[in-house]
């Protein structure tokens, strides 16, 4: 038994030594930083400077149309500046925006000291830094995306744009997205398990269940985009005609597998900045939230509603009159549950006694922007309307009313809002107002215009225009408003850095407000608070200017420092119970070092040095094997002080600890992966024209073993961990799955080898597909059980140490499941294929 005590300090001399143990060193060990509070300005800072890009390549369009017949700049750099504003602003900004928030504000306002995975925050912050990266630098070269941010087939094909144009996009943004769902993993993991003691769900503050429900919808909606990505780059990189109707395959696909994507994350842009409003709103209406519950109820029924739109996009593709009407009604009920935050946040105001700042400024610049954005979206949803403006430039004024509304002015309010927060100083207002005001009618002006030459017949994604068609005065009035509009944000950004230059200091809790992230001291320590609370109310109606000071003083729990340890506390999901200390890595460079490695191999799969990339590729996964080495423990510590009289066993020796509920949300964004892949393998049987094919990929035993050994491989795996648990020998069993799943490759490699040319038709590339899916997941079950492996030679597994083996069960059992659907598809396919023949 490891000797666990506590070290007891002083108050001063506490904050010392968790700052020895919790900061992040000076010069280049800043590049070794996992903190949170780091991390999170990091994307909120890296977000900022793309959205500065993504405000110029704007400005740069709105000159090129500001005149009929412009000749400012050509077709293709117009079609290079317009996909690259729509990548920038949905890729490189909103959604890294709304990480950055939530990784610095989550901790703080559930009142623990960091994020569940702090190097997986690190991971995928230089991962957004190196893909976004090279998505712009493209531009310098010439060769940036061209063919719209939403790369439609057959546009995006290899036919149509010849160079690497589009797969600058597809590699860039897959990498870009990637770092996302992990970040959306890290953030569902963190809210459910890492809350102050008696935290339960129903005493969450709002922005909470905002950032869980929208984590949620990333981890199920990024997907189907990640796999067309990666389906249209195995066509364009190896003629896989999944998006040719020549071949069996159908743009269309795209259409649905982007849409499936692209829906839900209008909604994932505006639930964070809805939070922050459920958040800012109160404090300056003096109340609490009125509609605590119907607003969790109505952002749940938003996000399940959201995932039912998104052929609202594909009115005008042919779509059947049933299926037309359905997804009409769909996109008139989604306004409901958006009308109810709305209506709660006016009614606290009107219950209240409003006192108005700047950030009010802007959440009174969202009601009024917003609201437009969603009647029009209403307008919208009436297909015989819909038909009428589709592809026109009212689309671009109705999408840029939602998102800029619903998302950049509550943003910039809770910049406002928080700001003082990261800097320790009140906000510097000489300027503030006048950029507000210039911000709201640049706005209105460039867009609300837009609606008008929509209504006039002005199509959208033109580079230029005639002078016959009354457009003129228009556009020019919408260029001048976008000027307006970057003065107002270049005076925003020149008042930032004055309240970091010139504003004067304060010491806590500046708005008055009553939620955790106020009780302390700002600028925040390295280590949020110095012990941890212990919540008896709704989180969001405390009282920080009494709880702060004793949580400093050191009478929550872990008010102590142990070993040098990172610690912060696990709880129940839903009761918020006590349940484990969390052991959390100290800063280091492994995450750098992984996203370069991924980032050279992204690189090499775009200049299509494929040897190279697989040679990277295999780094990366070495790596990784560097981050598990030293996590965990090599002793059985059982329950040990976490301060307030109790006691509480490490995460290693707990069921359910941060690690298996990450690969649990993990594996339901693979499992969302693979459900799209199989609704593309039978959409194309289904709809695709070019059907059935000349040749029909016959069953072979191989498939069939192959099922046969994954179901093997879950079950050995089992054994393996069952006779760890018993206390028992099980390195001969873990040795034996192993084999199966080398087995499993074997096998699976052979099914492929002996496939029909995948080229010739899209029924042969998804029968590669749906095998190469098993393959890969077969090689990860192979790596999960050589680090199970390698972490039991070294003394970190036990029968109370199990996780390493659990890890790698419930991954052998997810690739059984999937890989055993696959196969099942695979060889149900020529059957398929005869009923469509008998039908056609």
């Amino acid at each position: 038994m490891a000797d666990t005590s506590p070290e007891k300090l002083s108050p001063i001399g506490l904050h010392k030594a968790l700052d020895r143990v919790w900061r992040t060193g000076p010069g280049w060990q800043r590049l070794s930083a996992v903190n949170h509070t780091v991390l999170g300005k990091r994307f909120m800072l890296t977000a900022f400077a793309f959205f500065t890009i993504g405000g110029l390549l704007a400005m740069l369009i709105r000159a090129q149309l500001a005149t009929p017949d412009a000749a400012f700049v050509g077709p293709e750099i117009y079609n290079q500046l317009f996909s690259m504003h729509g990548t920038v602003m949905m890729f490189l900004f909103a959604i890294p925006m709304l990480e950055g928030l939530a990784i610095y504000l989550l901790p703080k306002m559930l009142g623990a000291r960091d994020l569940a995975f702090p190097r997986l925050t690190a991971y995928g912050y230089w991962c957004y830094l190196f893909g976004g990266t090279i998505i712009v630098v493209s531009m310098l070269f010439g060769v940036a995306p061209n063919s719209g941010w939403f790369m439609y087939t057959p546009l995006s094909s290899q036919p149509y744009t010849p160079g690497i144009n589009a797969d600058i996009w597809l590699l860039g943004v897959t990498f870009v997205e990637i770092s996302a769902v992990s970040a959306a993993v890290e953030i569902t993991v963190s809210i459910l398990k890492l809350r102050a003691p008696g935290m339960s769900l129903d005493r969450m503050p709002l922005f909470a269940w905002y950032m869980l429900v929208t984590a949620l919808m990333m981890v199920f909606g990024f997907p189907p985009l990640i796999l067309g990505s990666i389906l249209l780059e195995l066509e364009r990189a190896f003629d896989l005609p999944f998006f040719d109707p020549t071949r069996g395959g159908d743009a269309l696909l795209w259409q649905h597998l982007f849409w499936l994507f692209g829906h839900p994350e209008v909604y994932i842009i505006f639930l964070p900045a809805a939070g922050a409003l459920s958040t800012i709103i109160p404090v300056f209406a003096q109340r609490q939230i009125v509609g605590y519950h119907a607003i969790i109820a109505a952002i749940v029924a938003l996000a399940f509603l959201s995932f039912g739109l998104w052929v609202h996009h594909m009115f005008t593709v042919g779509i059947p009159h049933l299926a037309l009407a359905f997804f009409s009604v769909a996109s008139a009920l989604v306004a409901i549950p958006t009308a109810v935050q709305i209506f709660a946040w006016l009614a606290t105001l009107a219950h209240g006694k409003p006192r108005f700042d700047i950030p009010m400024l802007y959440v009174t610049g969202f009601f009024l922007v917003f609201v437009i954005g969603g009647l029009t979206g209403v307008m919208l949803a009436m297909v015989p309307f819909d038909q009428q403006a589709h592809d026109s430039y009212f689309v671009v004024a109705h999408l840029h009313y939602v998102l800029v509304g619903g998302f950049v002015f509550p943003m910039l309010a809770a910049i406002y809002y928080w700001l003082p927060h990261i800097t320790g100083r009140e906000t510097v207002h000489r300027i503030s107002v006048p950029a507000f005001w210039l911000i709201f009618i640049g706005f209105n002006l460039t867009f609300f215009m837009m609606h008008l030459t929509g209504l006039m017949g002005m199509p959208r994604r033109i580079y230029t225009y005639p002078s016959n068609f009354g457009w003129d005065w228009l556009n020019l009035l919408s260029s001048v408003g976008g000027f307006i509009l970057t003065m107002g944000f270049a005076l925003f950004a020149v008042d930032m850095i004055l309240q970091f230059r010139f504003g004067r200091g304060f010491r806590r809790n500046i708005w008055k407000a009553s939620t955790l992230d106020w009780a302390m001291p700002t600028r925040p320590a390295s280590y949020a608070f110095a012990s941890l609370p212990s919540i008896d109310t709704r989180a969001d109606a405390i009282d920080p200017d009494r709880l702060g000071p004793q949580l400093a003083a050191g009478q929550g729990y872990l008010g102590f420092v142990r070993q040098g340890r990172m610690e912060t506390l696990g709880v129940d999901m839903t009761t918020g119970r006590l349940e484990h200390v969390v052991v959390l890595p100290n800063p280091t460079y492994l995450p750098l070092i992984s996203a370069g490695l991924t980032g050279v191999m992204v690189l090499c799969l775009l200049f299509k040095l494929y040897p190279v990339a697989a040679v990277f590729a295999l780094a990366t996964l070495v790596s990784f094997f560097f981050w598990s080495a030293r996590s965990g423990s090599r002793v059985d510590e059982g329950p040990i002080d976490v301060g307030r009289g109790e006691k509480a066993p490490p995460d290693t020796e707990v069921e359910g600890p941060t690690q298996w509920w990450a690969m649990v949300f993990a594996l339901a964004a693979n499992g969302t992966l693979f459900a799209s892949l199989v609704f593309g393998a039978l959409y194309l049987w289904l709809v695709a024209p070019a059907w059935p094919p000349t040749e029909i990929v016959a069953p072979n035993l191989w498939v069939i073993a192959a099922a046969v050994l994954l179901t093997a491989g879950a079950l050995v795996m089992r054994m393996t961990d069952g006779l760890n648990r018993a206390g028992k020998a099980f390195i001969p069993m873990l040795a034996m799955t192993l084999t199966v799943d080398m087995a499993v490759l074997g096998v699976l490699s052979m099914a492929v080898f002996l496939l029909p040319d995948p080229t010739s038709h899209a029924h042969a590339a998804t029968v590669a597909a749906l095998i190469g899916y098993g393959w890969l997941h077969a090689f990860g079950g192979l790596m999960f059980g050589l680090n199970g492996l390698l972490k039991a030679r070294n003394g970190y597994v036990s029968p109370r140490r199990s996780l390493d083996l659990r890890l790698a069960r419930l991954w052998h059992d997810y690739t059984a499941v999937t890989g055993v659907l696959g196969m099942a598809l695979v060889l149900l396919m020529p059957s398929l294929i005869g009923m469509l023949e008998g039908v056609r």
